[in-house]
C-alpha cells in the first residue's frame, strides 16, 4: 500500500511539477544504472523543488536526505517520509541532535545495501548563486561505510547537475544533467581513509562543475551581471560555461514582455488562492524556499479551488458538463500561461 501511495504521489509531483515549469530539459538520463546501488550527488540552488525535480525525473525509486528542521510538522513529516526524505542534523539544529545522524547513516547504508538509489547534496546546503561550493566528507562517510559493511556491492555516485533560468520566479526553465556513473569502490583505500575521501570529492566537484553552471568565486558578480544583462540561456549549460571559460561576451538576446493578458486571466479566475500566497510568501526568509512553498500551495490550494467553483457552477446551473468544462478550462489556462511566458534570465 505504501508503494502504491509513494508512485500515486510520485506522478502527482511530477504533474505538478510539469504545470509549475516553462520547461524541463532532461540530459544524461541514460547514465542512470537502470539496476544495483546508485548514490545521486546533486548541487542545491533552490530549497526542496531540487530533490522534487530529480526524483520525479528518474524511473528509480529514491530516497533522499533534506535538513531536519522540515520535518518539525508531523503531517508534513509523514508526507515526506511518504516520498522517502529523511532528515539529516546540523550543528545549527543542536549539539544533541547529531547524534541521530548515526541511525540515518545506518539508514543509508541499508538503502544502499538493498541495491536502491539515495540522493544526497553534498554542498551540504543550498544556495542559489550558480557556482558549486566546496563539498563536505558527509557524503564520502556514507560511501565509505556502506563499503564497509557490503564489501561486494559495487556502488554507482551519479553526479548531477542542477541549472534554473531563473530560480524563485515562475515560470522557470531548468535543466537537469545526469553525468557518467563512478564505481565509489575504485576510490576506498581502508588505509587512507582522507586521501580517498579528499580523492572521490575532488572529482565529484570536477563533474558538478561541468555539469551545471558554474562561475567562479572569485569572478563571480562581475560574470554574473553580464551573463543576466545578456538574458542568456543558463539551461544552454555547456554553452554557459564555455562563455565563463573563454571570457567572451555574449551576444545580448532582447528580452519579452510578459503575456499580460494572459496573466490577467490567470489571477482573476484564481484571486483566492493567488491573495492567499502573496500573503504568505511575505513570511519566506530565505530566497531560496520561495519555489517550495509556492509550489506547495500551488498545487494543493488551485485545483482545489477549481473543484470548489465547479462544484458551485454544477449547483447553480443543474449542468455537470458546464462545471467539467469549466475546471479543464481553469486548468488549461494555468498551462497555457506557464508554457507561453517569457523566463528572461535574474
Amino acid at each position: 500500500m505504501k508503494t502504491l501511495l509513494y508512485y500515486l504521489v510520485k506522478l502527482y509531483i511530477k504533474t505538478g511539477l510539469y504545470f509549475y515549469s516553462k520547461k524541463i530539459r532532461v540530459i544524461g538520463s541514460e547514465n542512470v544504472p537502470k539496476k544495483g546501488a546508485v548514490l545521486f550527488l546533486a548541487n542545491h540552488p533552490n530549497g526542496l523543488v531540487d530533490p522534487l525535480f530529480i526524483a520525479t525525473n528518474t524511473s528509480r525509486k529514491t530516497f533522499f536526505l533534506v535538513r531536519a528542521a522540515v520535518f518539525k510538522n508531523k503531517i508534513v513529516a509523514f508526507l515526506f517520509d511518504l516520498i522517502g526524505m529523511m532528515p539529516i542534523y546540523r550543528i545549527r539544529d543542536g549539539i544533541k541532535e547529531l547524534s541521530k545522524n548515526d541511525a540515518i547513516f545506518n539508514k543509508c547504508y541499508d538503502i544502499l545495501g538493498s541495491k536502491k538509489s539515495l540522493l544526497i547534496f553534498p554542498e551540504g546546503s543550498h544556495n542559489r548563486k550558480r557556482t558549486v561550493r566546496p563539498l563536505s566528507k558527509g557524503f564520502t562517510r556514507i560511501v565509505f561505510g556502506t563499503i564497509d559493511k557490503y564489501p561486494n556491492l559495487p556502488i554507482h555516485l551519479v553526479p548531477v547537475g542542477i541549472t534554473y533560468q531563473n530560480s524563485s520566479t515562475y515560470p522557470c526553465k531548468i535543466a537537469l544533467h545526469y553525468g557518467n556513473a563512478i564505481i565509489a569502490n575504485d576510490y576506498y583505500n581502508k588505509e587512507n581513509i582522507n586521501q580517498s575521501a579528499n580523492q572521490l570529492k575532488s572529482n565529484v566537484q570536477d563533474a558538478l562543475e561541468r555539469l551545471c553552471v558554474h562561475i567562479p568565486t572569485s569572478e563571480y558578480e562581475h560574470t554574473n551581471n553580464l551573463l543576466n544583462t545578456a538574458n542568456i540561456d543558463f539551461t544552454n549549460v555547456e554553452y554557459t560555461n564555455q562563455i565563463i571559460q573563454d571570457k567572451v561576451l555574449p551576444v545580448n538576446t532582447p528580452k519579452k514582455k510578459k503575456n499580460i493578458v494572459l496573466l490577467s486571466l490567470v489571477i482573476i479566475n484564481s484571486f483566492i488562492p493567488y491573495f492567499l500566497w502573496k500573503t504568505a510568501s511575505k513570511k519566506v526568509d530565505e530566497i531560496e524556499f520561495v519555489d517550495t512553498f509556492r509550489f506547495a500551495m500551488t498545487i494543493v490550494l488551485f485545483p482545489l479551488f477549481y473543484a470548489l467553483q465547479a462544484f458551485i457552477i454544477y449547483r447553480v446551473m443543474n449542468n455537470i458538463s458546464y462545471a467539467v468544462l469549466y475546471f479543464l478550462f481553469s486548468i488549461l489556462l494555468v498551462l497555457l500561461y506557464t508554457k507561453t511566458s517569457t523566463t528572461n534570465s535574474e
